[in-house]
């Protein structure tokens, strides 16, 4: 670590900047943030957050792009809202609305 990146970790740290767990995408180092500029200690790069952004997809499998069920249902959920918007009856109502609640619940444990 060359004398001026010292420098620059150490007031960063003096100002309330924090350790992070991950290491540095490129060296491995350790990384301090503040206000949200990442500095590895070790190299002085800040990451690419488009290269970590496609790695870390690479990498998680259930990062992969929505299933048909999932957009199927996102569609329907669209549908629905629209047909809530449109009925007078409030009967009719209560019973979009708990479709409406069951297309949620379905959808968020789908994406979980």
């Amino acid at each position: 670590m060359s004398q001026e990146l010292r420098k620059k970790a150490v007031e960063m740290l003096l100002k309330g900047a924090t350790l992070l767990a991950e290491p540095c995408p490129y060296c491995k180092g350790v990384r301090i943030m503040k206000d949200g500029n990442v500095l590895c200690i070790s190299c002085g790069r800040e990451p690419d957050t488009s290269k970590i952004d496609q790695e870390t997809a690479s990498e998680n499998p259930n990062l992969k792009k929505p299933s048909s069920v999932l957009i199927s249902l996102k569609n329907k959920l669209d549908e629905m809202t629209k047909e809530l918007e449109s009925e007078k009856n409030h009967e009719k109502q209560q019973q979009i609305l708990k479709s409406i609640n069951s297309l949620i619940e379905a959808i968020d444990k789908l994406e979980k």
